[in-house]
């Protein structure tokens, strides 16, 4: 099966790391496409649209490439858009789902965005100083310590495709209006959700399990950016949930 990989808010495809090669290591019989969101990595000049089923069909245009069925593993606001490309096809086209702290509007505003994090993005936007201000992104989207060396990747991206303010600003409107229609798009799919994650609350995930009777795992110490805080507990649970 061919995975496509979403980042979330102004990250892209690098901000997986090494991520994406630790999951074809556990899984040589699938195929992992880590994609840019319009305005982001490679399409980092291109606006972007202010809508999650705009972003989405723009993401669907560019894998239309790659083979059918798909698995979507999805982190965030890309959880946002795999859960509408996931509404928005044909059945069977869709085989596997896995989405990572994401949101909706299933869920309270105080739950999709946690209120004591307000005062650390309008501190991080303050800041002109770019290696501090990737520094504090990761301080707060990974509850363990960064290391320099990613701090300096992160630093390294931003500094070659800038995300715009506009593309910011566009991507938060998209992930703030979002509200999934009411039909359930798979039998079954995989939440993960971080008990301790400072961004977005882990009842978010909870609310998509409740309504439709999906799996959900949670970790208890990780932050929002799971797949860096521990990538082995990800690869762990897709390990023991893929077989059903």
């Amino acid at each position: 099966m061919h995975w496509i990989l979403l980042r979330g808010l102004t990250r892209e495809q690098a901000h997986w790391g090494a991520f994406r090669e630790r999951l074809e290591q556990a899984f040589p019989e699938h195929h992992f496409h880590a994609v840019d969101l319009p305005g982001t990595g490679v399409h980092f000049r291109d606006p972007s649209p202010g809508t999650i089923a705009a972003i989405r069909e723009r993401v669907q245009h560019q894998v239309s490439h790659i083979p059918k069925p798909y698995g979507l593993l999805a982190l965030s606001m890309g959880g946002m858009i795999a859960l509408d490309w996931a509404q928005h096809v044909s059945e069977g086209e869709i085989q596997a789902l896995v989405l990572i702290n994401t949101s909706s509007g299933f869920s309270p505003p105080w739950h999709r965005m946690r209120p004591g994090t307000w005062p650390r993005i309008l501190k991080m936007l303050a800041r002109r100083e770019l290696f501090d201000r990737e520094a504090d992104i990761l301080r707060l989207t990974c509850n363990r310590e960064p290391e320099l060396v990613t701090m300096k990747h992160w630093y390294s991206i931003q500094r070659q495709r800038p995300v715009s303010v506009g593309t910011a600003w566009q991507q938060l409107r998209a992930a703030a209006s979002f509200t999934p229609n009411q039909r359930r798009p798979l039998p079954d799919a995989l939440l993960l959700a971080s008990k301790a994650d400072r961004i977005v609350h882990w009842r978010c995930s909870e609310a998509l399990e409740q309504r439709w009777q999906w799996t959900l795992k949670l970790h208890p110490t990780a932050g929002h950016d799971l797949p860096l805080d521990d990538p082995e507990w990800i690869v762990t649970q897709l390990q023991q949930w893929l077989p059903r």
